[in-house]
C-alpha cells in the first residue's frame, strides 16, 4: 500500500499535464493550468501535501520517502525555476539510483540487507535467500532508472506516460514476482523446518 501512496502526486501530475492549457484564475492571480510547467507546479504540492500527512499521521516519514519528496523539490523546482522539463526527465533516473545505491550499500553496512530490514519482521527466510532478494531490487531500481532514462530522452511524446505508468506497471510486475519468490521459498523454508522438528 505504501508502494503506490507514493504514485498519488504522479497521477495528479500526469491528470495535469495532458489538461489543453487554459487560463484559470484562483485569488485575482491568472495561472495556467495544464501542460509540463502546470503539472511540475502540481507535484511538488501534491508531494508537500501527501508526504505532509503522512509525517503527521506517522510522526516520521521513511528514508525512501523522504529521498522522493527531496528529489521532487529539487528537480521540480529547477525544472520551473530554469523553464525546462530537462530537470524533471532526471528525477526518476536519480531517484531509483539512489535506491539502488541504498539496497546495496546495505550489504556492506549493518549486519543485514535492507530489504531484510524492512521485511524481516514479518518474512523469515534463510540469510542467502534475503542476499538474493535484495540484490533483486538493486537490479530493480538500476533497470527501472536506466528505461526512464532512455524514454526521457529517446521518446519525448510518451516519457510522462512511461514514467507514471511504465514505472506503476514495473512495479507491479516486480512486487508480484517477488510475492511468488517469497511463497515459493517461504514453503520450502516451513518444510525443513518441519522436517528437522520431527528428527
Amino acid at each position: 500500500m505504501k508502494q503506490f501512496i507514493d504514485f498519488i502526486p504522479l497521477i495528479l501530475f500526469f491528470i495535469v499535464y495532458k489538461l489543453e492549457p487554459r487560463a484559470v484564475e484562483l485569488a485575482g492571480h491568472t495561472f495556467t493550468l495544464g501542460g509540463i510547467f502546470s503539472a511540475t507546479a502540481v507535484l511538488i504540492l501534491a508531494s508537500l501535501l501527501v508526504y505532509g500527512a503522512l509525517f503527521l499521521a506517522q510522526r516520521r516519514l521513511e528514508k525512501g520517502q523522504w529521498i522522493t519528496l527531496l528529489a521532487c523539490l529539487v528537480f521540480g523546482g529547477m525544472t520551473l525555476t530554469f523553464h525546462s522539463e530537462t530537470f524533471l526527465k532526471w528525477k526518476a533516473p536519480v531517484v531509483n539510483w539512489l535506491f539502488a545505491l541504498g539496497f546495496a550499500a546495505s550489504h556492506f553496512i549493518g549486519d543485514r540487507p535492507l530489504i531484510q530490514r524492512i521485511m524481516g519482521h514479518a518474512v523469515s527466510l534463510p540469510a542467502p535467500l534475503w542476499t538474493r532478494l535484495n540484490l533483486a531490487w538493486v537490479a530493480f531500481f538500476v533497470f527501472s532508472g536506466c528505461a526512464n532514462l532512455f524514454v526521457a530522452f529517446t521518446f519525448h511524446d510518451f516519457w510522462v506516460d512511461f514514467k507514471v505508468f511504465g514505472s506503476l506497471g514495473m512495479t507491479v510486475l516486480f512486487l508480484v514476482g517477488q510475492g511468488i519468490f517469497l511463497a515459493r521459498h517461504m514453503h520450502e523454508h516451513n518444510t525443513e523446518s518441519a522436517a528437522k522438528s520431527k528428527d
